[in-house]
């Protein structure tokens, strides 16, 4: 390294990319967080921080900040997202022994609102030009292992009937998504994790058991299976499945950790910052048989379920109690609503405050991190409490999964979602999935346990695995 960190962000040309960030997302190593055909997706890295413990978030904070203070920026888009970027993965608990990260990339490109921006990183003292920014990206793009798809011109709206190939939905033209077949992962399998099926259906009854004694409202307790695929695994190709299935998640991708999340811990723009809580889960598959629409048996069965939306009071309670400290004023639904994805229906809530200056200083997004999470939504309540049965019964180190996963710029700008529906890859042919469930009085350990398949879908879809 040199002594500057510099950074250079240019416009492209939106026409020139017209399946959006999703056609940028060719190399297995790329950085990604991309929801609806917008965000970022990053390449090559020219920093990195880690840690772990309890003040991981805290430490990564005043790290990033240092880079930042005195870099030399030259950023003629000025949106969230330009100028210095960092992409983010923590782990979900403090004990874990899985590394914290923040990578910072050579080049990052960015979508939003229909503009599209080029960004280039650098500790070197050449030439930061509009030219060496494109250049590089070119480099980057050429040298990519796996090639763009290419949307399909027709819809598919069923099987194969050859039985060899699942559906694949691949960003359109103007945005939506085209179905084509993709072809299933020859002899791929399935491994059981760090316990079996019916060991975690036994800690679902040992959970609810401690509930039932009082010493704790809410649990939320996260399964794995291992997945084998000897073809080989590969990312920006599970990233694009994610991206185009999963269009109202957030698609992401660090350090090869994948995954499609549909709740969002905190965004901030601004002084604004905004959250999406979900607690409350339904199968679609469920609705198969059902009388009337699909939706109306959703809301129905959701909405109308005491366990369901008392679990979600408990999450939305949770998050609004830590989020107050920094806020000057908070608004959230006063009822949820239903969340409808591809593979489940949520009970969703959106909440939007305005932040307050702390001693001078608006809080940034890892500060707020520090505070808000393990929310309620994922660990459970109270926390303390939720933590140590968790360590007690789950038998496994979440890693990364359930944590904050996302990215921040320089000025105090960022996304934050929840690592969940997602996977870590662990070798070229080996993935490890996982799934949790909140489990609060009343829970059923079969129930739950077909909510962690439910859950599991989006992953096992990506990689051409039937469920």
């Amino acid at each position: 390294m040199t002594s500057t960190f510099r950074t250079l962000t240019v416009p492209l040309d939106g026409n020139d990319f017209p399946g959006g960030l999703p056609a940028f997302l060719v190399r297995d190593d790329v950085l990604c967080w991309t929801r609806r055909e917008a965000g970022l997706a990053g390449f090559g890295e020219i920093a990195r921080f880690t840690a772990t413990g309890p003040e991981r978030f805290l430490e990564a904070d005043i790290w990033w900040r240092h880079l930042v203070l005195e870099a030399d920026v030259a950023d003629s888009v000025e949106l969230p997202g330009t100028g210095p970027v960092a992409f983010g993965s923590f782990a979900f608990s403090k004990t874990s022994a899985h590394e914290s990260r923040l990578i910072v990339p050579e080049i990052v490109v960015g979508v939003r609102d229909g503009q599209v921006w080029l960004t280039q990183l650098t500790f070197d003292d050449g030439p930061l030009t509009e030219d060496t920014a494109v250049a590089a990206l070119d480099r980057w793009l050429r040298s990519a292992a796996v090639p763009a798809a290419e949307p399909s011109e027709s819809t598919t709206a069923a099987g194969d009937p050859a039985g060899d190939r699942t559906l694949a939905a691949v960003p359109a033209k103007g945005g939506g998504a085209v179905v084509r077949p993709l072809p299933l992962a020859a002899g791929a399998t399935l491994h059981t994790g760090s316990l079996s099926e019916e060991a975690w259906m036994a800690a679902v009854e040992a959970g609810v058991a401690e509930i039932r004694t009082g010493a704790l409202e809410k649990l939320v307790l996260a399964r794995d299976v291992v997945a084998t695929i000897p073809s080989g695994v590969h990312a920006a190709t599970v990233l694009r499945e994610l991206a185009a299935r999963y269009r109202e998640c957030w698609t992401y991708g660090v350090d090869g950790l994948v995954g499609a999340t549909p709740e969002m811990l905190i965004q901030v723009e601004g002084r604004t910052a905004q959250a999406r809580v979900l607690a409350g889960t339904l199968d679609r598959r469920d609705a198969h048989g059902e009388d009337g629409l699909p939706m109306d048996y959703a809301t129905r069965v959701l909405a109308g379920s005491e366990k369901q939306r008392h679990e979600h009071e408990i999450a939305i309670q949770s998050l609004t109690t830590q989020l107050a400290p920094f806020s000057e004023a908070m608004n959230a639904h006063d009822e949820p609503f239903i969340l409808e994805l591809p593979n489940v229906w949520h009970l969703a809530s959106d909440v939007k405050a305005e932040l307050a200056e702390i001693e001078g200083h608006v809080p940034t997004c890892l500060a707020l991190i520090n505070a808000l999470h393990p929310t309620a939504a994922v660990c459970g309540t109270p926390t303390q409490v939720a933590g140590a049965l968790i360590r007690k019964l789950e038998h496994l180190d979440r890693g990364p999964y359930a944590g904050p996963v996302g990215w921040l710029d320089a000025a105090g700008n960022g996304e934050w979602g929840i690592a969940l529906r997602g996977a870590v890859i662990e070798s070229p042919d080996t993935v490890r999935l996982y799934a949790g469930c909140g489990i609060v009085d009343g829970s059923q350990p079969e129930a739950e346990l077909a909510e962690t398949w439910a859950k599991f879908r989006p992953m096992l879809e990506s990689l051409g695995i039937a469920n």
